[in-house]
């Protein structure tokens, strides 16, 4: 049986500047992942709520977007103030619901106010260019132009700093936005909402509903929407495009990954270890960044491995609110038996567990899973191919770089990778050859700062400009050409 804590609220809209506890709608319970105590209860959105929430933004839009860009990011500074007031604490509700630990949380929300510091920089980041005498008496410029209402669909994993790739910079350009998070952890972005409302935005330039599917194609198809953000499962973020796309809008999709960690003989190997311990094991793998397969080149295997799987089996997992744990839980115990299987036909089709996260399993109310590592893994193997968002790390011995290289580019995703040598030569090659968007060198998770675009390719992401970065400037604006003349 689930536990309960003992207060149980329902989780808030937030439309037109009012918040609302929506009466009579479906819900769902929100989870401590430590414990299984049921935090809250989300209200899924039907199709007339988004229809308000859409016009709200609408009508906000059309006041918003003649405010001078300098004022429209006054509410920016006032709301990076507030987060850094409210780190703590907002660090605090995102372990508690989504289950990472607490540095995790903490560095998360970190790299969340970085994201509203850039988009603070928005009237040197709109500019335009201009170049006179075109032609003779003629003067040519560029300006950008906010596109309306834009939508925000984010998930579970990154629940304060996804949300800030998005409505940050689309309320900066001008726009109006509409943030429908993942229904299973709603409290981070509510509590994040409620700081930008206390920051004194504008009614409806920013709102906030919950739920499902019925919720996220109400969004898709609204006519007054002009552009989607999403970032979730490669299924889902097709869905996203290919009918968002279809009906005229502006859309980045990003997906799911199969992040490959390569490792030459001539690492720095206690180092390089630390590094794959970070990138497949933090945040319990639940990242699109996570590295998933790692691959051993030449003679790297035994001396990689042996420190690896004794630094695996030293990792301290439980709840992520508790000090010194290094692993927190999955986020839900559907998601934890999903994954729990994926370990399973790991086994059962061959490969050599090393460290089997199922006899971490803990008793109890929580959603627990060990860190796993199989060795033997072939590329034919499932756990070699698919997305498993877990803490599984597959081990492929190959001969050499070029092996390597062309291992990581039969994969139909285009994520993360990263190469750990002492060669720059080695280094420049794979940098170079590598059909991936964001390439690591000695570093386990190539994580984008703010002011670079969160650069997928392949099946991890669908569209043409990324998040965050001068491409979300591009994304959230239109480009528009004046030709003058005086006479």
């Amino acid at each position: 049986m689930i536990a309960t804590e003992s207060k149980v609220e329902l989780v808030s809209f937030y439309i037109n500047g009012v918040w609302e506890k929506p009466s009579g709608h479906t819900t769902q319970s929100v989870t401590n992942p430590a414990t299984g105590a049921v935090l809250a209860e989300a209200p899924f959105a039907e199709k007339a709520d988004i229809d308000r929430a859409v016009r709200a933004a609408h009508e906000a839009f059309l006041k918003w977007r003649e405010v001078p860009v300098v004022d429209r990011v006054q509410p920016l500074y006032r709301y990076k103030t507030l987060l850094e007031r409210h780190a703590t604490e907002l660090a605090a509700i995102l372990t508690r619901e989504n289950g990472k630990t607490a540095d995790d949380s903490k560095a998360e929300v970190r790299r969340a106010i970085q994201m509203v510091e850039v988009a603070c920089g928005m009237p040197s980041l709109m500019l335009g260019d201009s170049l006179n005498d075109v032609a003779q008496g003629i003067d040519c410029k560029t300006i950008r132009q906010p596109i309306g209402v834009c939508a925000g669909i984010t998930p579970f994993n990154f629940p304060a700093m996804v949300p800030m790739w998005m409505h940050p910079f689309a309320i900066a350009c001008g726009n109006a936005f509409i943030l429908k998070p993942s229904e299973k952890v709603p409290l981070t972005p509510t509590r994040a909402i409620e700081l930008l409302h206390d920051a004194g935005l504008p009614p409806g330039v920013i709102n906030l509903v919950h739920g499902g599917k019925e919720a996220v194609d109400a969004l898709l198809h609204h006519p007054l929407v002009k552009a989607v953000s999403f970032v979730g499962s490669t299924p889902v973020a097709k869905y996203i495009y290919t009918t968002a796309a279809a009906e005229g809008k502006r859309v980045q999709a990003l997906g799911g990954a199969k992040n490959h960690l390569v490792v030459m003989p001539d690492a720095d190997m206690p180092k390089t270890v630390e590094a794959i311990i970070g990138s497949a094991f933090g945040a319990a793998g639940e990242r699109c960044l996570a590295g998933s397969v790692l691959v051993t080149v030449g003679d790297a295997a035994a001396p990689l491995l042996d420190l690896l799987v004794k630094r695996t089996r030293s990792l301290a997992v439980g709840d992520g609110s508790a000090a010194g744990v290094e692993m927190g839980p999955l986020v839900t115990s559907d998601h934890c038996r999903r994954v729990e299987g994926y370990v399973e036909k790991g086994v059962a089709e061959g490969a050599t567990p090393l460290v089997d996260g199922r006899q971490a399993k803990k008793t109890g109310g929580g959603f627990f899973l060990g860190p796993t590592i199989f060795d033997h893994v072939t590329p034919q193997m499932t756990i070699a191919r698919e997305e498993i968002f877990g803490p599984v790390l597959s081990v492929i011995r190959v001969n050499t770089l070029d092996e390597a290289i062309q291992l990581v580019n039969q994969s139909p995703y285009g994520n993360a990778t990263a190469i750990f040598t002492a060669s720059g030569k080695a280094a420049r090659e794979y940098s170079s050859r590598i059909e991936v968007g964001m390439v690591g060198v000695n570093v386990g998770v190539a994580a984008p700062l703010a002011f670079f675009p969160f650069a997928g390719w392949k099946n991890s992401f669908f569209g043409d400009l990324h998040a965050h970065g001068k491409d979300a400037v591009a994304f959230y604006t239109e480009q528009k050409v004046i030709m003058s003349r005086w006479f």
